[in-house]
């Protein structure tokens, strides 16, 4: 089967990513083998090749965000059906042992395994994946507008569930950055009724679909919204914006940050969290989560921007999405 395989981090205007054929895994008897038809892309995929995140395999394939069509499946696995259309997200598996794993906090497993990252993931025409960890799509959603739900959409939701807002209706949020996570987490902030902030480092870039997703205002990374917010969510990567977001948040407000990598944060004087401001991390996801986003993303008609590349073309999207140029998600064609 064709790859792209990563052998050393570097720059992706370097083209890391080497295409190759290796073998087609086979299931273990807790597995499905999945024939991959769309990878999309992840600001986590660029973080593994350019080297912001230590490599856990060497040569790995990256890729976690997939939608694909099973075609094999080991002996142990029953309720699923080759032909059958799932989705894989960044969680592979778990320990199940840990306590993290006993108190339902299984994203924060201390012996997980990542899709992509400890495992050859989704820039590949073939996956395996253990049964437990794979999604029924809704139905209505197509292929390639499906695969950017199994990360930017998970992770966007669980940066709503941690904003705390108990009444969205009366709630102003703040979103940084207006990507692939960006995009989707407004659709749902604004169907529970909350007035939408959005502050983005490329303003005419997203204006456009920002206020088709029905932003209230939008400026750019450290222009001040006209109003204090109850809740932040920082999706860019760049820590330089965490003073910027505390300084524009109410008192008791929630600051979350929303990747698994990110650049310094500068100094915060004290008089930016004082108030009971607070600040936590996304970590991963739990299942919960992306059953729970699935089933809410189906019921609002929630819509992707995507767009689509050719599997020989993957290390182009790479460098789209590194420079800003992708309006929503990149989406790797891989199969039909």
């Amino acid at each position: 089967m064709k790859v792209w395989q990563l052998v050393e981090q570097k720059s992706v205007e370097d083209f890391p990513l080497k295409q190759t054929e290796l073998n087609r895994p086979e299931p273990a008897s807790d597995e499905l083998l999945v024939k991959i038809n769309a990878t999309a892309i992840c600001r986590t995929d660029l973080h593994i090749i350019e080297g912001d995140l230590v490599l856990k395999k060497k040569p790995i394939v990256p890729g976690h965000q997939i939608v694909g069509t099973i075609v094999g499946m080991g002996k142990a696995v029953k309720g699923l059906s080759i032909g059958e259309k799932v989705g894989l997200a960044w969680l592979r598996q778990t320990c199940r042992q840990c306590k993290f794993c006993r108190k339902k906090q299984e994203n924060l497993c201390v012996n997980p395994q990542f899709n992509g990252w400890t495992h050859d993931g989704g820039f590949a025409e073939f996956i395996t994946v253990p049964k437990d960890f794979v999604y029924c799509l809704p139905d209505g959603f197509e292929t390639l507008n499906a695969a950017p739900l199994l990360c930017a959409g998970i992770i966007g939701y669980r940066s709503l569930r941690l904003c705390e807002i108990d009444q969205w209706d009366k709630a102003n949020l703040g979103i940084y950055g207006f990507g692939a996570a960006g995009h989707l987490a407004i659709q749902i902030a604004k169907a529970r009724g909350a007035r939408v902030y959005v502050c983005t480092r490329d303003r005419k870039k997203h204006a456009k679909l920002a206020e088709e997703l029905g932003a209230d205002w939008i400026g750019d990374t450290f222009d001040k919204p006209p109003t204090r917010l109850d809740a932040s969510i920082i999706f860019a990567p760049a820590g330089e914006i965490v003073p910027a977001a505390l300084s524009a948040l109410d008192k008791g407000g929630r600051l979350v940050l929303g990747g698994i990598h990110m650049s310094k944060i500068p100094p915060i004087d004290y008089s930016l969290i004082y108030g009971e401001r607070k600040i936590i991390t996304v970590t991963n996801n739990t299942r919960s989560d992306a059953e729970e986003f699935l089933r809410e993303a189906a019921g609002l008609n929630i819509k992707t921007s995507v767009e689509v590349f050719e599997f020989d073309n993957l290390p182009k999207a790479l460098i789209a999405l590194k420079n800003d140029a992708v309006k929503g998600s990149a989406v790797v064609h891989i199969s039909d």
